[in-house]
């Protein structure tokens, strides 16, 4: 089983037709696009998986850059994501500064 990564996606994309732009290729077991949890908008990427990892590298060789609605999709092997840390950004100290401190 392959997983790949399917960047640029257009907003109005559904499952259906990544399933169709991938048949010429090959066929897809899982389809998933990618989102937001607040709107449901498409985020402009997905997963797709492939049974077959010969027959996902030929997917990426033939259809990555290959336009859907006009924008060009990145195509490439999926990769673990990261550990994440807790919290947001942070970091450094805020203001101004430059005033005098008092005890």
């Amino acid at each position: 089983m392959a997983k790949l990564y399917v960047g640029n996606l257009p907003f109005e994309a559904t499952e259906d037709e990544l399933r169709s732009f991938f048949s010429e290729v090959t066929e897809l077991s899982n389809v998933t696009v990618v989102r937001d949890k607040f709107t449901n908008r498409s985020r402009g990427f997905a997963f797709v998986e492939i049974d077959d990892a010969e027959a996902a590298n030929k997917a990426v060789s033939v259809l990555n850059g290959r336009a859907l609605s006009g924008r060009p999709l990145k195509i490439a092997e999926a990769q673990p994501q990261g550990e994440r840390r807790p919290g947001g950004g942070g970091g450094g100290q805020r203001g101004g500064g430059g005033g005098r401190r008092r005890f």
